[in-house]
């Protein structure tokens, strides 16, 4: 998306990791041709760590600033008490006001790596559903039927399952679709587990201001085991990854995502990536393609050469088996410890629970002085002299120097 020309642009900006626009791209295209439209993205400061998933949706929200439109990040201090049951079984817990403000400076710092604060106006929905009085609050409630709102699916699995659904969560789409009304805006962004709120911001805005609005989503990706990519997975790359560990985690993913990751989180011109996907159907080997993802990818959080760093670090310490030269260096007093314990001084902020899963997935490797291979220990228990591990290797890519 080079051209700067505005209009020129807008094909791509409407298919391009786009999963839907509704009620059409075509509709949307000629409004923007016109006239410069006001777009929000709402977020519920529940937690304060991005992925490469939230990234789709956070770079479609950058390219309609960069085309001069209005854009709006909506922080939803208001919903948040309410708590967004999408995608769970069970309510979510409610913040303070402190919370949501340390959440989203946490936020906000890691959004920074895509997002240009200076084009991007940020709104905070309380300052109108705070607002909202008795009568307000149903003539707005009036507009729906609670059949409508509960035919959500995660609603439906609860009823189904015997779980409770209780009245708050009903009221969730009503006041999201609310600030659409408030706001007075003809787009909202979100991920496709969004579409019914949007949808019921969309006729809300017909209702109460007499005008369209338009719903694009973006798609969900999926991870470096090739489910949907989450945090409790353990299958996401965080965008304040470490060059070794984001290039690592990208060469991980499955040859089949190259593409998708290609278009989805680039700005690789579309005809290269078509170019890219004709000489691996012709058998062309992937590798060299994931390479060069990894590599672009890592370049656009950190930089040129922090990413060539860390393709030479996969190459020598994944592909060469060797052993970096320079390691993070963990100090141990102690003569003789059990291998959990070890493991928590190169690994303080991990769970002992997640630790024994690496150990039971072989995923841990305790290396003597003098050799490039070690043990791989199952056992937390399991008691090891300290003076014969030189090197503790976790995963593929972290490796720890212990300093007695």
């Amino acid at each position: 998306m080079q051209n700067s020309d505005p209009t020129s642009q807008l094909p791509e900006v409407l298919t391009r990791g786009v999963a839907e626009v509704l009620p059409s791209a075509q509709t949307l295209a000629e409004l923007m041709s016109k006239k410069k439209i006001r777009l929000y993205l709402g977020i519920d400061p529940t937690g304060a760590f991005l992925t490469l998933g939230h990234a789709v949706l956070l770079r479609k929200m950058q390219q309609f600033a960069d085309l001069g439109h209005e854009v709006i990040l909506l922080i939803g201090n208001g919903t948040v008490r309410i708590g967004d049951p999408t995608g769970r079984d069970t309510t979510r817990p409610v913040l303070t006001d402190e919370q949501i403000q340390e959440n989203f400076k946490n936020w906000k710092a890691q959004a920074s790596k895509i997002l240009d604060f200076d084009k991007i106006h940020i709104r905070y929905n309380g300052d109108w559903l705070d607002k909202l009085s008795y009568v307000d609050i149903i003539k707005l409630m009036a507009q729906t039927t609670i059949q409508q709102l509960i035919e959500r699916d995660m609603f439906q699995d609860r009823i189904k399952a015997g779980l409770p659904i209780h009245g708050h969560e009903i009221m969730y789409p009503l006041m999201q679709g609310y600030d659409s009304v408030a706001m007075d805006v003809d787009l909202e962004l979100g991920g496709t587990d969004q579409t019914f709120n949007m949808m019921m911001g969309r006729h809300l805005q017909r209702v109460y201001n007499n005008r369209e609005k338009w719903v694009l989503t973006t798609p969900i990706i999926n991870g470096t085991d090739g489910r949907k990519m989450s945090k409790s997975y353990g299958n996401y790359v965080a965008l304040t990854e470490t060059p070794n560990d984001m290039y690592g985690k990208l060469m991980s993913i499955s040859d089949n995502l190259i593409i998708e990751y290609f278009t989805l989180l680039t700005d690789e011109p579309l005809q290269s990536i078509e170019v890219m996907q004709n000489e691996m159907e012709n058998g062309t080997n992937p590798m060299e393609f994931k390479k060069r993802l990894a590599r672009t990818i890592t370049t656009t959080y950190h930089d040129a050469s922090l990413a060539n760093a860390a393709q030479i670090h996969f190459e020598q310490t994944v592909q060469q088996k060797q052993l970096p030269v320079e390691m993070e260096v963990v100090s141990v007093t102690e003569t003789e410890l059990k291998v959990i314990d070890l493991i928590k001084k190169c690994l303080p902020e991990e769970s002992s629970s997640n630790i024994k899963r690496l150990l039971e997935q072989r995923g841990i490797e305790l290396i003597n002085p003098g050799k490039t291979e070690g043990d791989k220990p199952t056992d937390p228990n399991q008691n090891i002299i300290t003076a014969e591990v030189n090197i503790v290797k976790i995963g593929k890519r972290r490796f720890f120097k212990i300093n007695l």
